[in-house]
């Protein structure tokens, strides 16, 4: 099964959202799909697709551990590593289509029929005040979900933290969460992103004026790379009763395995389009595992990742629910026809059929073809 071709497609589905697609086509018809988004970075992401389309062009499909190997050393960054893990998702998704298996099966078969799911309404509320916030967790609550997750603290930096307007954006920050808890009861689940906005001395107080609010987790308070203080700021929530989360834009097994060793993290946030593929996830997953460390997939962006993300968790023991973006727009059901991506009841079920379940329906997608950004949605100073 000879690889003719690699495409990318990227998508502009919202004004402020692209989603990019991988699709590796081979010399018996078949096509694989894996998600390459990556804001911001689309023409980087088409360059490198076409780099490695250079490569791979006339190699047989399924020499997967040949072909998608990560390195994390190697040169290109996550734009080349986000590249390389759609290229191994679209891999699993032809070598599953060429046996007529579902790509869980191939990962040794499914723990679970259906996937827990928690809801981001974090680009789905309009307007962004308490108010507006509390409006969209009613609505994920009504549509069947039973955890929700907000990121409330934008625009704020700890780099600013001198600036006049600083602490009001703090304030309401705060404001948010609490109309979201007021708005979900005490029963659902709550998480809060915050984006590594913080210094660790905010981010400490953040736990301390957080606490009250009954947070399932905290995720991304300070800079990843920052380990002594990630776990001091575990401790100090594990004290109040909460998670810490993170590690949702590390690539590879050796990336993860510091902070496990380490015990950052209570739970680890790896994603398929940047972490290497479905390897690299299910390696990071067993490592964890022996520590006792939870994995809840990082997974707020588009169908092909959602798609992937729901075959892994299947497969995974050490399984939280997977985030959805939710509320953002409708064609996040319409665009990859195949299996349901529908939710119902907080849950997605596992795709059946041959390889990924779904395909990218090529004509709708070059409808709308990217466009840049021109207000990124997080602070260059952010990633």
């Amino acid at each position: 099964m000879r690889i003719t071709g690699l495409d990318f497609c990227g998508v502009a589905v919202t004004p402020r959202t692209n989603w990019c697609f991988l699709l590796v086509r081979t010399e018996d018809g078949r096509t694989g799909l894996g998600e390459c988004t990556l804001a911001n970075q689309e023409a980087l992401l088409a360059a490198e697709a076409a780099r490695l389309a250079s490569r791979v062009v006339g190699c047989d499909a399924l020499a997967r551990n040949r072909l998608a190997r990560l390195l994390p050393h190697a040169q290109g960054g996550l734009v080349a590593q986000t590249v390389l893990s759609a290229f191994e998702g679209a891999l699993w998704d032809l070598a599953g289509q060429a046996l007529g298996r579902p790509i869980h099966a191939l990962l040794g078969g499914a723990l679970r029929e259906t996937v827990p799911l928690y809801a981001n309404i974090n680009r789905g509320t309009n307007p962004r005040t308490p108010e507006g916030f509390a409006a969209a967790a009613g609505r994920a609550l009504a549509a069947g979900f039973r955890a929700i997750k907000l990121a409330p603290f934008d625009p704020i930096i700890w780099e600013d933290a001198a600036e006049p307007g600083w602490r009001q954006g703090y304030a309401e920050g705060l404001a948010r969460i609490a109309a979201v808890r007021a708005a979900i009861g005490p029963e659902h689940a709550l998480m809060v992103d915050a984006h590594w906005r913080f210094s660790p001395g905010g981010a400490a107080r953040l736990i301390q004026d957080v606490a009250g609010f009954d947070l399932f987790w905290l995720e991304c308070p300070v800079a990843e790379a920052n380990h002594a203080e990630i776990r001091r700021l575990r401790g100090m929530a594990n004290d109040r009763g909460m998670r810490l989360a993170g590690a949702e834009a590390l690539a590879g097994l050796a990336a993860y395995r510091p902070l496990i060793e380490t015990g950052c993290y209570d739970v680890l946030m790896p994603d398929m389009k940047h972490c290497g593929g479905h390897e690299e996830m299910r390696r990071i997953a067993a490592l964890a595992l022996t520590a006792g460390v939870e994995i809840a997939p990082h997974n707020p962006t588009g169908p092909g990742c959602h798609a992937h993300s729901l075959h892994a968790c299947a497969t995974l023991p050490n399984l939280l629910p997977l985030e959805v973006q939710f509320g953002e727009t409708e064609r996040f059901f319409t665009l990859c026809p195949g299996a349901s991506l529908g939710f119902s009841a907080g849950g997605a079920v596992v795709p059946g059929g041959a390889g990924l379940g779904v395909a990218l329906d090529e004509a709708d997608a070059r409808a709308t073809p990217w466009k840049p950004q021109a207000t990124p949605w997080l602070d260059p100073r952010l990633g």
